[in-house]
């Protein structure tokens, strides 16, 4: 089942589910003590939760932008946003907690992380925001469960843990908005977003190459290990769905030895499934991804 086979009325319901159970202590173990074997990995650490704080404060921002965009036309579709910019709000400030209790604070982007953002921010089309929303929810999710595999503090664990459950239900969401923009979309606005999404699929590619030595010191994940994991989960999202009219550079993805099929019987990321598995936060299985 595909993500555009639900109404966004099933989204609402979940989204609105999703906040009512929401735990208010779920955040206890994020207080447990964190020591660094070196002050190296200190700063790697808080520079991999800095930039993702920069990624959820960049959802919130544009989701809620959207909202308000749509809400004379479509209440309906407005609300989803507006609940999906929430919880990416909440993770905006339970990063900011976290980051105080490593013992930094939010600083900065970097010239290459930044940059991005910063065109991310510019983007004015709805469908341009959606697509990028679409697929830093898809490079980030890939992130955490890597990394889940290589740490061992129980905070970290925690906080990659709730980072990685949320992305599970937030990539088929995304796919749901990015659909429902496609579906009257004319050829001319398919083949403009089929430019900038090849455009932006080889820069996330290529921006592990300026991320590693600011995080690798504490997420143990090498560059060309990380690009390839970028490829095949992005290449894996947009190759499952037949609403969306787009599909991975395949040179790209024979340079860097990626299959982009699916695993198995495993329930593709942005299937509805996956969706449903992922709504209720309690039951949700996280798993770490090998490289």
């Amino acid at each position: 089942m595909e993500a555009s086979d639900r109404p966004t009325a099933w989204w609402v319901g979940a989204l609105e589910r999703r906040l009512s159970n929401r735990d208010a202590d779920e955040d206890r173990d994020l207080r447990l003590p964190v020591t660094f074997a070196s002050d190296e990995e200190k700063r790697a650490a808080l520079k991999f939760f800095n930039a993702a704080y920069r990624a959820e404060e960049s959802g919130l921002a544009q989701a809620h932008v959207l909202s308000a965009l749509v809400e004379a036309a479509d209440p309906e579709l407005a609300r989803a946003l507006r609940l999906y910019g929430d919880e990416e709000g909440w993770h905006r400030q339970l990063l900011a907690d976290f980051l105080e209790h490593l013992g930094g604070s939010v600083q900065p982007m970097g010239r290459v992380t930044g940059l991005l953002f910063r065109l991310y921010a510019r983007a004015r089309r709805m469908d341009t925001i959606l697509l990028t929303n679409l697929m830093f929810e898809t490079i980030g999710s890939t992130t955490y469960r890597l990394t889940l595999a290589r740490v061992e503090n129980p905070a970290v664990k925690r906080m990659l843990t709730i980072l990685t459950r949320d992305e599970a239900f937030h990539v088929p969401l995304n796919v749901h908005f990015l659909k429902r923009k496609l579906a009257n979309a004319s050829e001319l606005e398919v083949l403009r977003l089929r430019a900038i999404f090849h455009v932006f699929f080889l820069a996330l590619v290529l921006l592990p190459i300026a991320s590693r030595p600011k995080s690798r010191a504490f997420d143990r994940i090498e560059t060309l290990e990380l690009a390839r994991a970028y490829a095949r989960e992005l290449s894996r999202v947009f190759s499952t769905e037949s609403g969306l009219p787009l599909v991975a550079p395949r040179l790209l993805l024979a340079l860097l030895g990626v299959d982009g099929a699916r695993r198995g019987d495993e329930p593709h990321a942005a299937s509805v499934l996956a969706a449903e598995r992922a709504e209720d936060r309690a039951s949700v299985r996280v798993t770490a991804l090998s490289g």
